[in-house]
């Protein structure tokens, strides 16, 4: 994929997506997003928010009921090859094959992707002790997460969704599987959108922020400009026009200021940004 492209359009792009499923089930209501080149971006919100359909919409799994998606201005469900060559996908549980070894999965990927590199995946894989010849079987839940991440990060995607791929590692584990991420992102000016509900790992990590409430999205704003924008009130000083949400715990009031540096009150901290959209989602405070 050319700089040239890279430049103008957006590594992914949801315009005006809707899903709904039976019985008037609403997954996603008019979700526009932009995520750009050389960048994290957290995609946060609850348990049925919408976070995995509308992942799944890019990767060509799930069709929109109204709207377009595009991944690198290519319709994954148009043109599903062009677009997956693109990417590289990891769900929270991995499918991996229980009865083939580890180096039986990185010969399968130099089988399916021209530009997966099996030394670094074996590299990544003897840091963190994991044996090249152990069946997937025996392996724990975390040891089998992080096959499943050295396969995606060194198959060289220009777009990488991740969702949820951390939870079932340790906090070592985590911390560096982000410092691979963020060193592909910086180096090579890849694209990686993080689905996540641990927010020091999206402090650590990302540059941008999308939170997803109810299908519906919240907020879309770089990392430092989100907590820039918000503060917490307390004892009814806050303009409730501009109010998120109350935080839990009687914690105050969060409010969006309507320029960056504002202050009425205490800055937050981003978990207490998150936590307030999250509050605001099942509220419908903020609208």
């Amino acid at each position: 994929m050319g700089s040239s492209l890279e430049s103008t359009t957006p590594a992914l792009e949801a315009v005006g997506v809707s899903k709904s499923y039976g019985r008037g089930v609403q997954a996603l209501t008019n979700v526009d997003a932009r995520i750009e080149w050389g960048r994290i971006t957290a995609l946060v919100g609850p348990n049925a928010a919408g976070k995995s359909t509308l992942i799944k919409t890019w990767v060509g799994f799930e069709r929109p009921s109204a709207g377009r998606v595009f991944v690198g201005g290519i319709d994954p469900w148009a043109e599903r090859g062009r677009a997956l060559r693109l990417l590289a996908y990891l769900p929270q549980s991995p499918a991996l094959f229980p009865e083939m070894s580890v180096e039986e999965h990185l010969n399968l990927a130099v089988h399916l992707r021209s530009a997966f590199s099996k030394s670094d995946a074996a590299g990544r894989l003897k840091q963190a002790a994991i044996p090249m010849g152990a069946r997937v079987r025996d392996l724990s839940g975390g040891q089998r997460a992080q096959v499943a991440l050295a396969v995606a990060v060194c198959s060289h995607a220009r777009v990488l969704l991740l969702d949820e791929p951390l939870a079932s590692l340790d906090p070592l584990a985590r911390r560096e599987f982000l410092d691979v991420l963020k060193e592909a992102v910086q180096t090579s000016g890849i694209a990686a959108l993080l689905s996540s509900h641990v927010v020091s790992d999206i402090e650590y990590a990302a540059d941008w922020l999308i939170v997803l409430g109810v299908g519906r999205k919240l907020l879309d704003m770089g990392l430092s400009e989100t907590v820039a924008r918000h503060h917490v009130v307390v004892n009814g000083d806050g303009d409730e026009r501009d109010a998120v949400a109350r935080l839990p715990g009687n914690a105050g009031l969060l409010v969006r200021s309507a320029k960056e540096g504002e202050s009425i009150g205490r800055r937050p901290t981003l978990e207490e940004v998150v936590m307030g959209y999250l509050a605001s989602g099942r509220t419908e405070v903020y609208s």
